[in-house]
């Protein structure tokens, strides 16, 4: 972007309060303090009923969490989502807050009382739980002003927390009515469990990584009773059970019913017969530990198999005999061990790669183990989550992400929702003195004398009702009944399975059938450049603070956004941050332009218009629908990228270099308007996207004073534009369109001459009748073109778009190097003719093609010809040497 100058008649720049260079330090915080102060992210649910009403509550990040990647593109997608529908006159509310993430913070907490020497059990639970609190008051919720960082515009005057009172009570009255209903029940089953947090493990809290081991085959049983199976986990042999294999192999149907001797316990365990049995997997046959494999304990249960627990809490073995006390990963090889010796070990295979469960806080191997617990029973629950995406209450978006939802909720187990943890909602389960159990809800007494259940609540249990506790429930409060069903959850489809189906699950049962959204957006993570998951250990993780503090809030934004395709993951990289900023710096230095040459947003747009001007015109409402189009199908990036090429190459590449011919004659006043309107709509536009440097820009156009005193005086709620289809012009843009491939022609033969872009060559231009004549002002400051003077002689024709346009380019042109390209420009078109002349003769083609690619062809051949005729011009307009 060149600065204006006077060299072309152009009158004094005018006072322009806005610094030479866009600085994001000296704006975001600033700006962001006025929004917040001024109230403009606060919703009223009274506040004029005729308004639609958008909402959305945020995923609440962990209390002990910081902003990473995938938080910053969430949060840009809701935030571009929220200010639109603010801009296009909705009561919008964005809902912030934080979960309370019961094992990861009781871990923080559990790690700083050990640096004292303490555990939580010297401070006993009361005192442990005002422990964390006051770690919580002080060190928990960095995330909070991190999100202000990041410009989210949430209501800040509503933040939640799981744990916060209002939300214990909605805690308490669901699980009141899901106990009451037969929904929740205490059992014995088979959990993940981890031995260094000592807790239940919900499916979510597990992650599998492959991992290698050994896999050894052993026999059981000796003589005609002999059978071989194999596992990774030789230490749970000891708690075996039985012996299952296919109902169908012929190989064991003498076996089933009878009994083999279970080795090193003297033991006798029967053979069974079981239809999940692969019998082409591995020898057919499956040791059964009901106690210790969750697809054992329902072969247990099938088959009223005896459960016998071998290993304790934390791990070790409780088996009686030699191992008794060991570690699980030192009885392994003791186990094999022992095997061995007896003669017992068929094969070892290792190492054997294969999928092992850990603790997704502190990194522990899970161990599946039966536990009695709290459960919920999901079936009927479940059915209604997925009977609300399958009628089209709830929509998923995009569409092919729903076979997944369908697939999970059709198949979900019960939920294990209790936790042997202290931080967290208390089980509202009393015990009395001669064991009677009962419920009692929020607003109940339990008898004197009674002892609360010691768990708590899984943490999924309380965030599942976050899109009504978060707005008033169980009481019907303005705010339930104004913004519930929120309009859309935006969370990573890596959750879709877990949050959002116990969203939609207790969504639906607490609110008489009413789904808690009506869309489900689903973006994909953050990946390096390459495509590659971030991680510490792969040295790739990227701290979008990092990048907001030396590219800004909005480059950063921009680049995520850029990149978030619905349902894909996204790749960043330093170099598209750097390329952002560039962006945002080519904004803030077309509006100083704008702004030094006079442009102005008031009064009417002029009635007659040059092609230039109303060729802008036509491109900014046909942008206006195009991105329309993709924000309300949540294609971020095709409407970043329509965004950005709009602004960087129509409005200040084409638009602002031919405008400031139009500024320096007596077009001037309506060109300033034109440029004032264009600026203004581009800046609502890209809004949503990057709030700040759109703010800082649109409010100095405008010429508003510092301080927003109303809705007019800042962008946040300034109106959304709306396309208007008069303003299309199709003459304007086909000339427009023939005026580039002019210059860009010309352009390319001065770059292939070696050229610099700013020297001035002189050239005579013969416009043979063309429309293109009354631009030639502006053709020649695009293409450094100077008027010929006395005893010019070209020494080289380029025939373009019906223009002859000669040059002197004495000196600089090397004619050798010029012809050999167009010489292979031209064989190349030659060779399109003969490939499309070819297909089209064809009659066999022709009879089976369709008409679209047959109309293709045509038009790559009619291409290829005029190609051929432009070609053979400019060679033979050539200078001989």
């Amino acid at each position: 972007m060149t600065q204006p100058s006077n060299e072309r008649g152009q009158g004094a720049a005018a006072d322009v309060d806005l610094p030479t260079q866009y600085r994001p330090a000296d704006v975001e915080g600033r700006l962001y303090e006025r929004w917040v102060s001024a109230g403009l992210f606060a919703a009223d649910p009274a506040r004029d009923p005729s308004r639609p009403a958008y909402s959305i509550v945020i995923p609440p990040p962990n209390v002990t969490g910081s902003l990473h990647m995938g938080h910053a593109l969430d949060h840009s997608i809701q935030d571009a989502l929220v200010r639109r529908r603010r801009m296009q006159g909705h009561e919008t509310v964005w809902l912030p807050g934080m979960d309370h993430a019961g094992i990861a913070t009781q871990n923080v907490v559990e790690r700083k009382l050990a640096e004292e020497g303490l555990s939580r059990h010297d401070l006993g639970r009361e005192k442990f739980v005002e422990r964390v609190w006051q770690w919580k008051g002080e060190s928990g919720g960095r995330i909070l002003g991190q999100m202000r960082r990041l410009g989210d515009s949430v209501d800040w005057s509503r933040e939640a927390f799981t744990l916060d009172e209002p939300r214990a009570r909605a805690v308490r009255t669901i699980f009141k009515r899901l106990f009451d209903d037969g929904l929740i029940y205490r059992a014995e089953r088979i959990i993940n469990w981890c031995p260094r947090c000592l807790t239940a493990l919900s499916d979510i809290e597990v992650k599998h990584e492959n991992r290698e081991g050994e896999l050894v085959s052993m026999r059981y049983g000796s003589g005609d009773a002999e059978i071989v199976v194999a596992t990774t986990r030789a230490e749970t042999m000891l708690g075996d059970t039985a012996v299952a294999v296919h109902p169908d192999d012929e190989r064991y149907r003498h076996l089933v019913g009878r009994e083999v001797e279970l080795p090193l316990t003297g033991r006798r365990i029967p053979v069974v017969a079981d239809e999940h049995v692969d019998p082409e997997f591995g020898t057919g046959a499956v040791k059964v530990t009901p106690a210790h494999d969750p697809n054992d304990f329902e072969i247990g249960r099938r088959h009223s198999l005896p459960s016998l627990t071998v290993l304790d809490e934390r791990g070790n073995v409780t088996a009686p005999g030699p191992f008794e006390g060991l570690d699980r990963f030192e009885a392994r090889p003791a186990v094999v061990a022992a095997l061995r010796e007896q003669g017992r070990i068929v094969k070892e295979v290792r190492p054997y790669e294969h999928s092992v469960g850990h603790c997704s806080r502190c990194e522990t191997v899970v161990e599946p183990r039966v536990s009695l617990q709290w459960f919920v029973k999901v079936e009927p629950l479940a059915k209604a989550a997925g009977d609300a995406v399958r009628d089209g209450r709830v929509a998923i978006h995009p569409p092919e992400m729903a076979a997944g939802y369908f697939e999970w909720v059709d198949n979900m187990h019960d939920w294990c929702i209790s936790r042997q943890l202290w931080w967290g909602h208390r089980i509202p389960v009393w015990y009395g003195p001669d064991g009677e159990a009962a419920c009692f809800g929020p607003d109940e007494e339990p008898p004197a004398g009674w002892t609360q259940d010691g768990d708590v609540l899984d943490t999924w249990f309380s965030s599942a009702l976050w899109p009504f506790s978060t707005l008033g429930w169980p009481d019907d409060t303005p705010d339930l009944k104004r913004f519930y069903p929120t309009s859309v959850l935006v969370t990573g489809y890596d959750i879709l399975f877990f949050w959002v189906a116990r969203m939609m699950m207790f969504g639906l049962y607490a609110m008489d059938g009413v789904a808690p959204f009506g869309t489900i957006a689903l973006h994909g993570m953050v990946r390096d450049e390459f495509g590659k998951k971030m991680s510490k250990s792969f040295g790739n993780v990227v701290d979008p603070l990092d990048w907001i503090d030396r590219y800004g809030a909005d480059a950063t934004r921009f680049t995520l956004l850029r990149g978030a395709n619905p349902g894909g993951d996204v790749a960043v990289a330093e170099q598209w941050a750097e390329g952002s900023r560039n962006f945002c710096n080519k904004l803030w230095n077309a509006t100083r332009f704008a702004m030094i040459n006079g442009a102005t947003v008031e009064g009417d747009l002029p009635s007659e218009l040059t092609t230039v001007d109303a060729w802008i015109l036509s491109r900014l409402h046909a942008v206006i629908a195009e991105v329309d189009a993709q924000l309300e199908s949540y294609d971020f990036a095709k409407a970043c990228e329509t965004l950005y090429h709009f602004a960087w190459d129509e409005v200040c590449d084409w638009y602002v270099e031919l405008a400031k011919v139009q500024l320096a004659d007596d077009r001037a006043p309506a060109t300033r308007r034109v440029l004032g309107e264009v600026l203004d709509h581009l800046l609502r536009l890209l809004h949503p996207v990057i709030p700040f440097v759109t703010e800082e820009l649109w409010t100095a156009l405008r010429g508003t004073p510092p301080e927003p005193a109303s809705d007019r005086e800042t962008i946040v709620r300034a109106a959304w534009p709306s396309a208007d289809a008069s303003r299309a012009d199709g003459d304007a843009e086909r000339l427009v369109a023939s005026l580039q491939r002019l210059v860009t022609e010309v352009r390319r033969f001065r770059s292939d001459q070696g050229l610099k872009a700013g020297q001035k060559v002189a050239a005579e231009l013969e416009w043979n009748g063309s429309p293109l004549a009354p631009h030639e002002e502006g053709v020649r400051a695009l293409l450094r073109l100077t008027d010929p003077a006395e005893g010019f002689a070209a020494t080289a024709s380029l025939p373009v778009e019906g223009v002859t346009v000669r040059l002197d380019t004495a000196g600089a042109i090397d004619v050798a190097a010029e012809r050999k390209r167009l010489e292979k420009d031209l064989a190349a078109a030659r060779k399109e003719v003969d490939q499309a002349g070819r297909k089209l003769g064809n009659e066999a083609f022709m009879a089976k093609a369709p008409e679209a690619v047959v109309a293709k062809n045509r038009d790559r051949l009619a291409q290829a010809e005029a190609d051929i005729a432009r070609l053979e011009t400019q060679l033979t307009a050539l200078p001989a040497g």
